[in-house]
């Protein structure tokens, strides 16, 4: 094929590169490896929709991580659980929360109007946020406790969408002990502001900034084409962001002639370099942030990954791509993992593979408990 046409194992392997799922980042030792910061950085934070599969995510991605590294910088005030890309809670750095929310507020907007408006209608939503912003910034609430509040201020109208409201017009924050390892917690939110003790504001020029976004993510997940982008982001109109930049990024094709952007010093190994096996997070952006899935899974796998409803188990990457699930269950002392395979007809050498990546992980992740790894065939 042609130089600048990519195929999609190449498009797969450039992806797994700068995932970290080719080769794991090396521990911090001196001045060099990379910590848990980096790795939340560099992914353009993780999904944690629920509380703990970031933690999984940084186990698959970087050599020596433990729990509360993670822990350690959430309760330091350096990582937030936050309403950002998709509209989803997302566990970024500090800086991309207070830089980030501004440029998703359309996103929020959006979903909104969509899923609440009816419940908020006749409603002036800049004072139902103000006076949201002033209730959190007291305490820190559960949507339920701010939503009985603000009832007391506009009786006419449901407390879930006057917390909705809030939710999507005032960058909140969860804070700890939510999400934290080794504890629990409900969801209780303050304003990032007041949270981080830094100012909101928005950026001074916001095509600028939507570049830097951009270009952040195809560092973390292309080559890519702007549908991908704007799957990942939920944003639209991005083609008019992306244009201009042409001249300072590398444009190929993918097998089916659509456009793929990425920046010209990003890793593209060869397609034919060897993908371990891998035990990927529940909610990993690794399956979330493109519109075109192939680069990771097949369509039939897509169906197999998700045929319970409202269910997102953690996946299975085999030779680079999804090939099954895996789902850990914690009882009486024992951390049973349970890796389901979509073909029955695996090698020896994958299995053991898988073994020992599922070892590695309840060692870290469970390491009071016994250990008991399963291997089922789906159907």
């Amino acid at each position: 094929m042609p130089a600048d046409v990519l195929t999609d194992r190449a498009v797969n392997r450039a992806l797994l590169a700068r995932q970290y799922l080719l080769a794991r980042a090396p521990a911090p030792a001196g001045n060099t490896g990379w910590g848990a910061l980096d790795m939340v950085r560099h992914l353009c934070g993780l999904q944690a929709q629920a509380p703990f599969p970031p933690y999984y995510g940084l186990l698959a991605r970087l050599d020596g991580f433990r729990p509360e590294d993670l822990a350690t910088l959430l309760e330091s005030r350096k990582v937030v659980r936050i309403a950002l890309m998709r509209s989803t809670i997302h566990l970024v750095t500090a800086d991309d929360a207070l830089a980030w929310r501004p440029l998703i507020q359309p996103v929020l907007d959006q979903g909104l109007a969509s899923n609440w408006g009816k419940g908020l209608a006749g409603l002036d939503l800049d004072q139902v946020a103000a006076r949201g912003r002033e209730l959190t910034t007291e305490q820190p609430l559960t949507f339920a406790e701010l939503g009985t509040a603000l009832t007391q201020t506009f009786p006419d109208h449901p407390g879930d969408a006057l917390a909705m409201a809030v939710r999507c017009r005032v960058p909140l924050v969860q804070v700890p002990p939510r999400a934290v390892w080794g504890k629990s917690g409900l969801a209780k939110h303050t304003p990032a502001g007041v949270w981080l003790d830094r100012p909101e504001a928005e950026p001074a020029d916001r095509a600028a900034a939507l570049t830097t976004l951009i270009e952040r993510y195809l560092a973390a997940f292309g080559p890519a084409t702007v549908q991908d982008v704007q799957t990942w982001s939920g944003l639209t109109r991005l083609r008019e962001i992306v244009e201009p930049l042409r001249d300072r990024l590398r444009v190929f094709t993918d097998e089916r002639g659509r456009e793929l952007f990425d920046l010209p010093g990003s890793p593209r190994p060869d397609p034919d370099v060897p993908a371990p096996p891998r035990l990927v997070a529940e909610f990993d952006n690794l399956i979330l942030s493109h519109d075109d899935r192939t680069r990771i899974m097949a369509a039939d796998d897509r169906q197999q990954l998700f045929k319970q409803q409202n269910s997102f188990p953690g996946s299975v990457l085999l030779d680079g791509f999804v090939a099954g699930s895996w789902r850990v269950k914690r009882a009486k002392g024992a951390a049973t993992l349970t890796i389901e395979l979509f073909r029955s007809r695996v090698p020896a050498r994958d299995r053991d593979a898988l073994e020992a990546e599922a070892a590695r992980m309840l060692a870290v992740t469970a390491p009071a408990a016994t250990p008991d790894i399963r291997f089922v065939t789906a159907g």
